[in-house]
């Protein structure tokens, strides 16, 4: 171990990606509470930055508008907005023209290279294996691996923080019926984070089962049904959802990823959380409404010359159990939720759009696990400034970014919220207010106060006749 006395860092962020290169961005330059400025590192195993490289298909847009960029919502002004970039790549005049509120998915991951690449203080490269608590010197203690391209480990070190950031992020998340067939090489059967490295793989296949109704599946469907010929289509898309549902996306709906609702979701008992965030799915698994009518538009062009596409699209079907046959196909055992009907389907490739899950924080903890304060199921308890909830011995504070949705709410893995998140960490992190927050952003309001409330009643304003029998 190459270990070294360094002078610790106010913050070091673990993991990079949108979320904590929004902490970094608007970090930088911030004075801290003593002297100079405040001092930080990110950390992350991978050799450069990379968001969904998998899902970044031509054309495929984000679901929030521009201004929920790494900082905008949070510093309007700061250098590291998506603005900025255009005006540094000269774009800034055709984006204008071009009207766009929702950009392309791949202009978001280029924006963010550019920032990246730019921002000091980030280690690409370096993987961290181990966090503890140094009580003598009231410091946290990390050691990381720093590896070279092929993943091979090249130096060992440790860096020394007063406080943590954790965003390592999610990971593709495979059904338990469909994993022994996920690492069989002779039958593709892959989720869709590595569908762009596999499309030529699944489109060579005669026939393609796409399986999960949220806006992935609809952009592989949709990319693959372009893709193939007027009557050969060869495809199927199951759900387990009711119906292939838009997202909620009407303006007070939207109210739902605001800090307002954010507070008042953590304030609510954690029961009444847990049965919230399953049933507001269409919050964020809902598709784009503009993706479900390409989808339609392209399957009724392929009538207008008599005939159906061969496409079968069926929500409200689980996949039971998969299996496989003759080592060049793939049988899923299905069963429709409403009709308790069962059936089999045989094809030549799946696509698992099935969404991800938090990466489990265990291993990456486990020298802190004895100050970890947790809830009824186990999971870190998470205060409203977004820090776990530690053992007082420790003076020092975890925050987290996209591993609190049971505490915070759908809006957790929210980019629109990614932000005014940073800005909460950072103004609880230096003490002061380098972020100034809005008191209110939603015409909503959320709960009942429990104060009594009476109405003013304007001048000369009569109240009303009661009669009574």
């Amino acid at each position: 171990m190459t270990a070294h006395l360094d002078a610790p860092h106010d913050l070091v962020g673990i993991g990079i990606g949108p979320f904590n290169l929004s902490l970094a961005a608007l970090a930088h330059g911030l004075p801290q509470q003593g002297a100079g400025e405040l001092a930080t590192a990110f950390y992350d195993q991978r050799r450069d930055f990379r968001w969904h490289p998998g899902l970044l298909i031509d054309g495929a847009t984000l679901q929030v508008p521009f201004l929920a960029d790494l900082v905008t919502l949070a510093d309007p002004a700061s250098p590291w907005s998506f603005l900025n970039y255009l005006k540094h790549k000269e774009r800034l005049f055709p984006f204008y023209f071009a009207e766009r509120f929702h950009i392309q998915r791949a202009e978001y991951d280029a924006y963010c290279r550019w920032v990246a690449g730019r921002l000091p203080g980030l280690h690409f490269g370096h993987q961290v294996d181990a966090v503890r608590w140094n009580p003598e010197r009231d410091l946290f203690e990390v050691d990381f691996t720093q590896v070279d391209a092929d993943g091979e480990a090249e130096a060992l070190g440790r860096t020394h923080t007063r406080n943590l950031a954790l965003g390592i992020g999610t990971t593709p998340f495979v059904p338990e019926p469909l994993r022994p067939l996920a690492d069989a090489p002779t039958v593709p059967v892959i989720h869709s984070a590595d569908y762009l490295d596999n499309r030529e793989r699944i489109l060579a296949a005669g026939h393609v089962t796409v399986i999960g109704s949220g806006q992935s599946g609809a952009e592989v469907f949709l990319d693959l049904l372009r893709a193939r010929p007027t009557g050969h289509e060869g495809l199927t898309w199951l759900a387990r959802t009711p119906s292939f549902a838009p997202m909620e996306y009407s303006k007070l709906g939207l109210e739902h990823f605001t800090p307002d609702y954010t507070r008042y979701f953590h304030a609510l008992p954690e029961p009444v959380r847990d049965r919230l965030v399953p049933a507001q799915w269409q919050l964020h698994k809902g598709i784009d409404a503009d993706t479900i009518a390409a989808i339609h538009e392209e399957l009724y062009r392929r009538t207008l010359h008599g005939g159906w596409p061969d496409a079968v699209l069926t929500p409200g079907v689980s996949v039971r159990t998969a299996g496989r046959v003759a080592t060049t196909k793939v049988e899923l055992h299905l069963e429709h939720l409403e009709q308790g009907t069962r059936s089999r389907l045989t094809t030549d490739a799946v696509v698992l759009a099935t969404g991800y899950r938090e990466r489990p924080l265990g291993s990456l903890l486990a020298g802190l696990d004895p100050y970890l304060r947790k809830d009824s199921s186990g999971r870190p308890r998470i205060d409203d400034r977004h820090r776990m909830v530690l053992d007082p011995s420790i003076t020092g504070s975890i925050f987290v970014q996209n591993a609190d949705r049971h505490s915070h709410g759908v809006g957790a893995p929210d980019l629109g919220l990614a932000a005014w998140r940073s800005a909460t960490i950072l103004n609880t992190l230096t003490g002061k207010e380098p972020y100034p927050q809005p008191v209110r952003t939603a015409f909503t309001t959320f709960g009942l106060d429990q104060r009594e409330h009476t109405r003013p009643r304007p001048a000369g304003e009569l109240l009303p006749l009661v009669e009574h029998p």
